[in-house]
Parts: C-alpha cells; sequence; structure tokens
C-alpha cells in the first residue's frame, strides 16, 4: 500500500464499498432514467432516478411497507411484496411520463429469480421498458405467493388488484 505525501486516497464511498464509480457513470451515460431498486431484510425500495448535473432527482418511489395501505399484512421483506413494490413505483414513474429505465442494483448480489429482479418484473409489468432477460425474473408461482398458501395467494390477487387500479 503506497503511504506518504503522494498516496491517492480513493472516495469515501469507494472505500466504503458503496459505489462502483465506473457501473455509475456507464448507466449515467445511457441517458435514461435509473430503476434504483435497494432491499433489505425487511422492505424493498424502488426509485426511479433522473440525472441532472446539479444532482439526481427522483421521479418516482415506493417502499414495500406502503402496501399496507392498499391492506398487504405480510411481510414486506418478500418476493411478491417486491414485485408489488416495483408495481407500484412502475405505475407511479409511468404517471409522470417516464417510458424507459435501466435497472440499477448497486453494490448488491443479484440472484435469479430474487427480490431484485421480481421489483424488475414490476416494473415491466407495469409498462416500463427495462432491458432485461426473461430468464432472470421469478416464477409467476412465487410472483404470485402460491408457495405461501393458498390464502395468502388470494390476498396478494386482491392487493395487485388494488395496486394496478390506482397507484
Amino acid at each position: 500500500m503506497v503511504q506518504g505525501p503522494r498516496a491517492r486516497v480513493p472516495f469515501r464511498r469507494r472505500r466504503e464499498g458503496r459505489t462502483d464509480y465506473r457501473r455509475r457513470l456507464r448507466l449515467l451515460r445511457s441517458g435514461q432514467a435509473r430503476a434504483v431498486v435497494r432491499k433489505s431484510l425487511n422492505q424493498t425500495q424502488v426509485q426511479i432516478i433522473a440525472y441532472d448535473e446539479k444532482g439526481d432527482h427522483v421521479l418516482a418511489s415506493a417502499v414495500s411497507r406502503e402496501l399496507a395501505d392498499f391492506g398487504w399484512s405480510g411481510t414486506s421483506g418478500n418476493v411478491p411484496a417486491a414485485y408489488l413494490t416495483g408495481l407500484l413505483a412502475g405505475r407511479r414513474a409511468a404517471e409522470k411520463g417516464v417510458k424507459a429505465a435501466v435497472l440499477d442494483v448497486g453494490a448488491q448480489h443479484p440472484s435469479l429469480g430474487g427480490r431484485l429482479f421480481a421489483a424488475a418484473k414490476g416494473l415491466v409489468d407495469a409498462g416500463l421498458e427495462v432491458p432485461h432477460g426473461e430468464a432472470v425474473f421469478p416464477a409467476e408461482d412465487r410472483i404470485a405467493g402460491k408457495h405461501l398458501g393458498e390464502a395468502r395467494a388470494k390476498a396478494i390477487a386482491e392487493v395487485r388488484a388494488k395496486v394496478e387500479a390506482g397507484a
């Protein structure tokens, strides 16, 4: 490791492992809005962000905790909740005239059929053009919540109908 007065210290967010500036620059050069998906153990956040020289602007946003307003009573950290959060954010973005976005998963390690791609599937189903491959999305049974039980699947279908009706 270089020490002394000529040592170059990387940006703080790079040192913390929070931002990959080369990937961010490639996303910004695309000229499209970014669909930023972040997940924690208990929730999923989806934001549609447009770049500006003075700072990024959030065009639309949804957090899985908001699903309670639509009648969601389950946990908000699973695949169906991530899908519904993406659907909600996509509907809000479509209302504001956003037609396309590029998926930005950040420093997370995505897995096929996981929550990140469930949120992306929600964005696509809401009408946004997001570059994707069909193989990465979770199966329809998982999105519908059939792995959680028949009663839970019915509740998910009801919330999905409410989200599609009016965001």
